[in-house]
């Protein structure tokens, strides 16, 4: 399968060794939403059974990713996104299975005319991490950049 038929979430586990490692399931990818899920795997659990603190950044960070994937891939032939910074707060007891949600914090527009204008635009991308009964257990937020080539 060539690089252009590939689902995101397959690109995603094909170059990012760390997606492959935690079996991370990409539910959706569009550009208004990525939603990745984190199954209840016990080599990644914390000292109270659930999921690692590091496991459950490292979905919210590839749901980010697939978002910005979903967004911004027709860019790639003159820009590469970058991960600027990750902030990520956890709220509850996560327990099984997780699931994080995606969304862009600026219309997809804005950020390719800033690149459009020679600009190396920033732009959040918000995360909600959940338990299957639909607590919300963390929020994060990644900010990216699309970096021009050459």
């Amino acid at each position: 399968m060539s690089a252009d038929q590939m689902s995101i979430g397959e690109m995603l586990a094909a170059t990012v060794p760390m997606a492959r490692t935690l079996n991370l399931e990409f539910l959706e990818t569009t550009p208004e939403k990525a939603v990745v899920a984190l199954p209840d795997q016990s080599d990644y659990h914390n000292h109270v059974g659930g999921p690692h603190a590091g496991a459950m950044f490292t979905l919210g960070e590839s749901a980010s990713g697939a978002i910005v994937l979903a967004a911004f891939g027709d860019q790639l032939t003159r820009a590469v996104p970058l991960a600027v910074s990750a902030d990520i707060a956890y709220k509850k007891l996560a327990m099984g299975r997780v699931t994080a949600t995606a969304t862009l914090g600026r219309p997809a527009a804005d950020v390719i005319a800033e690149l459009d204008a020679g600009q190396r635009p920033e732009f959040p991308v918000a995360i909600a991490i959940q338990r299957e009964d639909g607590a919300v257990t963390g929020e994060m937020t990644v900010v990216w950049t699309l970096r021009p080539n050459g």
